[in-house]
């Protein structure tokens, strides 16, 4: 079975995340950019209250026995400082029940081979 990993992290930390990712061996991923809040409820400055703040959502499709490779190399990768911070982000995970190919219409297996497919 393939597993979705849908991570909501830090606008600053994409960049190693994905790099991360890559070197890991999971080259496709989605990156949609998204806005919201979490338990904090924004952030106030001064009188001014921010309740949507930037963040990046990045989806990647993997086999579910890659899950925890990919968990934790974003993890690592989009946690401030040593001990993160408020804000870092979440994690999901979702089971994938069928994927298709848009160029040929094609179904493929839900239990994704060695390569990685990211969704459209």
């Amino acid at each position: 079975m393939s597993i979705m990993v849908r991570a909501i992290i830090r606008p600053e930390k994409t960049p190693d995340v994905l790099q991360a990712l890559l070197d890991a061996g999971y080259p496709a991923v989605t990156k949609v950019d998204v806005y919201g809040r979490g338990k904090q409820r924004g952030l106030k400055i001064g009188n001014v209250i921010y309740d949507e703040l930037p963040k990046e959502l990045l989806m990647v499709v993997v086999p579910e026995a890659d899950k925890e490779a990919v968990v934790s190399t974003i993890l690592e990768n989009a946690r401030t400082g040593t001990e993160g911070a408020y804000g870092d982000g979440k994690i999901f995970i979702s089971p994938v029940e069928e994927i298709y190919t848009v160029s040929t219409g094609q179904q493929e297996e839900a239990s994704v081979p060695t390569t990685n497919f990211a969704t459209v």
